[in-house]
């Protein structure tokens, strides 16, 4: 028998139905020689300080660099701390017993790092020795189903891909788990999270808020003049822009003066833009985001989904290129969208395919997203949305240029230059898949046939004040840029590329990074702007001195766990690395001062009795790391006040608070009191207790 183990249930039944696995188990699905398993993404994970006999925070104890890791089955927090998931033990039993039960396995985890650390971690932990093959496929059709199981891989070809998963999965815990202990020992109260990523990332938000919050607008002035032609009047503006007022004013009144101006030159050139890359994953996102407000957490999960029911290609990907052989398919696929609701007609226009998205040597992993030959059914709205994106790029990325004349007339007005552009498109090509309007574009603009050295009459003109501005917040569609340049703001895509290999975090993880930034209430979304809060803030003015909040250097690491990935680099040298990195960034934050932003009201917690309770936003917590005793402040729809929660725990419960509401809306009055377990709980004026 032969197991085949998934990442996740719904990728094992699509495996299984190609096998002719019918036979549902408990875990399993089995059948035709086959049986058919998965995992629950990662069911065993590193494990914390306490496995190696370190308990609490304690600066005695930093840093922690274990000799060797220990991986124990996924945890969940409980009242006394955390504890096996019961769930994902289960699941490991069912696994085993079916490992040990095989003749060989085959791995169709996601075919990308954090798929290959899924499965190995398990492999280990479960002390298998069995032969196992690798099913590398970049989408779940069940065309490439059969043909990746036709071409199945020894397993040891990706054993470098292994080794860079678990060098980052290990970073990740020498860094974010050091540095952790290190600032909140530090801070003396609260609990605060930095990470290897997490925090130079807060740091480009906080520096960008900061930068436009300081911002001091200046004034400038620059002018218009009106040309008349017979009946018609065109507007330039001025070549030039004034920072004092009373220069601009003396040519302005030179200019107003004037009669006339001349047509100083006028020059007509053919540009052509080129058709668009196709999507990887973090430029879907970054589009995404701009164009409809998805987070890129929301964008990811979606494509996952489309993904899995097989409808787009793996969408984990960093590439924004195909190979020859995926390009020798797309013909068919653009077939496919000849009953495509929005895009058939441009579709059965498409004859010669445009190959710049076409290079073997830049296909990563994974090439670049694509959709299937299957056609989605019962899609969500947002499903659509992301559906449609993708097929609206690859048709754009296989796509002629797009051909302007572009037109620039300079016109001279008493020594001052005027100037006006305009295009017109004379090949539409790609922009034909959506029709939209280049936001850089003056094809609205009408140029009026003018020549060099034609004298017109002036008509008026306007000296208009403006403001410098600042550069915008953070959205998620610039966080993600940067976090692909390593905070380098890139406009040309090409340098854009070129700089990938340094950015921070992978196209599968960013997202995730910047959810645990509003996780941790370091930032909050303000429209579609990123806010740093008052704790990340202070944050930020603890580290951003720091080497954990150097970005270029943290893009360094990115690029040497790439170079593990391809052999060019032991894991073992990243690891000393490391080790040395977190070492000195712990003590770089043990000996720093803290900004701290919780309030302490000198309140002994009524629980552990030797912590103080801090007095935050949304929370008042015990400061003491073994209890941390939460009170939060908003309770059944009221928002408690600093002296009530003082009454509550000096007193051990209140008077009659007024104003509580019940599920159903209606108003309620009611004491609070700590229970046995110090749970808040109701008391009534009837005195009936009610959690």
């Amino acid at each position: 028998m032969k197991v085949i183990i998934a990442e996740k249930p719904s990728v094992a039944r699509s495996i299984a139905a190609i096998v002719g696995a019918t036979d549902k188990k408990e875990g399993y699905i089995e059948g035709n020689g086959y049986a058919v398993t998965w995992a629950f993404g990662h069911l065993v994970t590193l494990a914390m300080p306490d496995a190696y006999g370190i308990k609490g925070f304690q600066r005695d104890n930093l840093p922690i660099l274990p000799p060797v890791f220990q991986i124990i089955p996924r945890q969940v927090k409980s009242d006394k701390g955390y504890k096996p998931d019961s769930g994902a033990v289960t699941q490991l039993k069912i696994i085993k017993k079916l490992f040990d039960s095989c003749d060989r396995i085959i791995v169709s985890t996601d075919a990308g790092r954090e798929g290959e650390l899924i499965f190995r971690y398990i492999y280990e932990f479960l002390g298998t020795a069995k032969p196992f093959d690798r099913l590398w496929i970049s989408s779940l059709t069940d065309r490439a189903i059969r043909e990746g199981l036709d071409k199945l891989k020894c397993g040891a070809e990706y054993d470098n891909l292994y080794y860079a998963a678990r060098a980052r999965s290990e970073a990740d815990w020498l860094v974010g788990l050091n540095a952790t202990q290190a600032v909140t020992i530090a801070a003396g109260r609260g609990t605060y999270s930095l990470g290897r990523v997490q925090t130079p990332t807060l740091c480009m938000v906080c520096s960008r808020y900061l930068e436009n919050k300081n911002f001091i607008p200046q004034k400038f002035w620059q002018m218009s003049l009106s040309l008349c032609e017979n009946t018609r009047i065109t507007q330039l503006f001025s070549v030039d822009k004034w920072f004092d007022k009373a220069k601009a004013e003396q040519v302005y009144q030179r200019v107003k003066a004037s009669e006339n101006a001349t047509v100083e030159n006028v020059e007509r050139k053919e540009t052509a833009q080129e058709s668009p890359l196709l999507y990887d994953l973090t430029t879907l996102q970054k589009e995404a985001n701009s164009k409809h407000g998805f987070s890129a957490d929301n964008t990811l999960n979606i494509a996952q989904k489309l993904y899995e029911i097989g409808v787009l290609t793996y969408p984990r990907t960093g590439s924004r290129y195909i190979s020859e052989d995926v390009f020798a398919e797309i013909p068919q696929l653009i077939t496919s969208l000849h009953s495509h609701p929005t895009f058939c007609k441009y579709a059965k226009g498409m004859s010669k395919l445009n190959p710049r998205s076409v290079d073997d040597k830049k296909v990563t992993d994974h090439h670049a997203l694509l959709i299937t030959e299957n056609k989605p059914k019962g899609l969500s709205e947002n499903e659509t949305t992301i559906y449609n994106m993708v097929v609206a790029r690859m048709l754009e990325a296989f796509s002629d240029k797009c051909i302007k004349d572009v037109t620039t007339v300079t016109v001279v007005c008493s020594d001052s230059r005027f100037i006006l552009k305009g295009s017109i498109i004379k090949q539409i090509g790609w922009r034909g898949v959506l029709n939209e309007k280049d936001e850089k574009d003056d094809a609205d603009t009408l140029i009026p046939d003018w020549t060099k050295g034609l004298t017109l009459p002036v008509g008026g003109c306007s000296l208009a004040e403006s403001l410098t501005k600042a550069k915008p917040l953070h959205t998620e569609s610039s966080l993600l840029g940067s976090m692909e340049t390593c905070g380098k703001d890139m406009v040309d895509e090409e340098l854009r590329a070129k700089l990938k290999e340094c950015g921070i975090g992978t196209p599968a993880t960013r997202a995730s990074i910047i959810e645990t930034l509003f996780s941790r209430e370091y930032m909050v979304r303000s429209k579609k702007s990123l806010v740093p809060t008052e704790k990340g803030l202070a944050i930020y003015s603890i580290v951003k001195e720091m080497k954990i909040a150097d970005v270029e250097m943290t893009g360094q690491w990115e690029a040497a766990l790439a170079k593990i990935e391809t052999g060019e680099m032991k894991d073992s040298t990243f690891r000393k690395e490391i080790e040395v990195y977190a070492t000195q960034i712990t003590s770089e934050l043990l000996a720093s001062k803290i900004l701290y932003t919780g309030s302490c009201q000198n309140v002994d917690c009524p629980k552990c009795g030797s912590g103080q309770m801090s007095f935050f936003p949304k929370v008042v917590k015990c400061n003491n790391p073994n209890c941390e005793l939460p009170i939060f402040r908003t309770i059944a729809g009221k928002q408690l006040s600093d002296a009530q929660i003082t009454e509550l725990i000096t007193n051990r419960k209140t008077g009659v608070i007024k104003g509580f509401q019940s599920k159903a809306g209606k108003s309620f009055d009611a004491s609070l009191v700590f229970d046995e377990q110090f749970k808040v709980v109701f008391v009534f004026p009837d005195k009936k207790k009610r959690k």
